[in-house]
């Protein structure tokens, strides 16, 4: 049996990019997930949406002047919207620039039908998002059409949106009006929006409890096994606790947790159990009666 390359592929779409290595795809990706069958018999029927923020970014550029060609995973993004969608809550996609979303297609399931069904579902706002800017306005408005907000991960969130200052108003929007900010993996970053032109310690998720991609495997096993064509620019975690954020995993099982209306997942493996924690959550809800 031919052994795989750990040798990160060129993507010939652009200079010195790369893709992760066929090894690395063997061991982090799968044709189907762990979607367990999960329905929501009493879905709601109000008219508040979730506003999906997604990178329109395909490339990160590593210290060593490689470029990762990454974007949003599939499995972290369409499948906790399936449960949004299953539980009657209509997702919104928005873009900082309006420009496509950036999928990074090699990691989409194939044989997963509530996945691809998804996709299918949403492919025209994937390619057609609203541009951020044009909606903020509504968006953190006293009437906000929107419940919460929704950043999936993948690295390409590493770009831009972490020093988003329209980010940074939605972030403030909702833990001040007690509405409900979901990110898995490296979504989290995300969060790093909050900081900007701020004081640490006016940070608002200072003492939030997260779980976030683990450091140790970015600067580890992602390099060592060519998924990444080299070190990342910056760290999510080491960034987030040095705001004082409390980081719970340490690998990733798929662990998911909620403190107050901040749901996190520590990666792809968690995207089916933190769709579920954020459908249910949303459903118990009280106020979105």
């Amino acid at each position: 049996m031919t052994e795989l390359s750990k040798l990160p592929t060129p993507d010939l779409a652009e200079d010195n990019a790369f893709f992760p290595s066929p090894y690395s795809l063997s061991q982090y990706t799968s044709s189907k997930t762990d979607y367990d069958g999960t329905t929501y018999p009493t879905p709601y029927t109000g008219n508040k949406k979730i506003l999906m923020i997604a990178t329109d970014e395909r490339y990160i550029l590593m210290q060593n002047g490689k470029f990762f060609s990454t974007g949003n995973h599939p499995v972290e993004m369409l499948l906790p919207v399936f449960h949004f969608d299953a539980a009657g809550f209509e997702v919104e996609v928005a873009t900082l620039s309006g420009n496509p979303v950036k999928l990074e297609m090699w990691a989409m399931p194939n044989e997963d039908k509530a996945v691809l069904d998804t996709y299918h579902k949403y492919a025209e706002k994937l390619k057609n998002p609203l541009q951020l800017d044009d909606i903020l306005t509504e968006a953190i408005s006293e009437n906000s059409p929107y419940a919460g907000i929704f950043i999936p991960g993948g690295h390409g969130v590493l770009a831009k949106i972490p020093e988003s200052k329209a980010v940074k108003q939605l972030l403030a929007w909702a833990v001040k009006h007690d509405k409900y900010v979901i990110t898995l993996c490296h979504g989290p970053a995300s969060l790093l929006a909050a900081a900007v032109d701020e004081k640490p310690e006016n940070y608002i998720f200072k003492d939030y409890e997260i779980c976030v991609f683990p450091d140790s495997l970015d600067q580890g096993a992602n390099i060592e096994i060519g998924y990444m064509p080299g070190a990342l620019p910056w760290l999510v975690g080491e960034n987030l606790e040095k705001l004082g954020v409390k980081i719970l995993n340490k690998g990733i099982t798929g662990q998911v947790h909620k403190d107050r209306k901040l749901l996190t997942g520590d990666s792809p493996l968690a995207s089916n159990n933190l769709g579920k924690l954020a459908a249910e959550t949303l459903l118990a809800d009280p106020e979105l009666v």
